[in-house]
């Protein structure tokens, strides 16, 4: 597996981990279609949530806070309207495979991670709109 997908991965299970410790009842995980996937599928409050998770590494802490700090590239930036469109057609699959009829939203979960030192940071960016 390529390096930046084993990084995937662990963002996910960190972002899934953290979405259970913030009352969000994980659904399913990596629902894929050809047309798209689903990196996380959770409820909380009678909504589903549909969560695009965005990771990225860094050698040392301190390397990430600088890169945090600095704000010059933000992972959630990756989250483009393409990206949304192809997550609303992935959407309607899943909806209608689960007849599902619940209120729902995209939200978007990003991962700073330092994997030598096993230390993360998370965010977690609501109801993500974007206009194409």
């Amino acid at each position: 597996m390529a390096y930046h997908n084993n990084i995937g991965y662990i963002g996910e299970d960190i972002a899934t981990k953290w979405l259970a410790l913030h009352s969000y009842t994980i659904v399913d995980r990596n629902f894929r279609r050809k047309w798209g996937e689903i990196d996380i599928i959770c409820k909380k409050a009678k909504r589903i949530h549909f969560v695009e998770v965005k990771t990225v590494s860094y050698e040392t802490k301190s390397r990430l806070q600088m890169a945090v700090s600095s704000r010059v590239w933000r992972p959630e930036e990756k989250v483009t309207a393409h990206k949304i469109k192809k997550l609303n057609n992935t959407i309607e699959t899943w909806l209608a495979y689960e007849k599902c009829h619940l209120p729902w939203q995209i939200d978007v979960v990003t991962v700073r991670m330092v994997p030598r030192e096993k230390y993360a940071q998370v965010k977690c960016i609501e109801n993500v709109i974007l206009e194409p």
